[in-house]
């Protein structure tokens, strides 16, 4: 198959059809069939970054799903935020997060800069 932007579903759907092949063969990274499989693969990630988005996650949202996976509770950020009221406060969306307290998060629970300050 000759490698070019994918501008239809059609096209879409034989991209992926090509790169299921070329897996299941278990092409070496270094082979010819590997390079192409790797350019394949940009170009359906390019398709489907413009027809399939993902939007960004609540601030909020991503906080607390963070704070979940790693055991944490709202006393644990006491002592780096605040009072344990104003770290509800902030987590009910009572309170605004100030690009500090984002900061702080993004440190402490390695969220993405973009989703906090989204």
């Amino acid at each position: 198959m000759k490698l070019k932007v994918i501008k239809t579903k059609k096209e879409y759907q034989a991209a992926l059809e090509l790169a299921d092949k070329l897996f299941d063969k278990k092409v070496s990274k270094s082979s010819a069939e590997g390079e192409e499989l790797q350019v394949l693969l940009l170009l359906i990630k390019q398709y489907e970054d413009v027809h399939f988005p993902i939007p960004v996650p609540d601030p909020i949202d991503a906080i607390k799903a963070k704070m979940e996976e790693k055991g944490l509770k709202n006393k644990d950020l006491v002592g780096a935020i605040g009072t344990k009221g104003y770290v509800s406060a902030i987590l009910n969306k009572k309170k605004p997060m100030t690009l500090e307290i984002a900061k702080i998060f993004h440190h402490k629970l390695g969220i993405p800069a973009e989703v906090l300050l989204s």
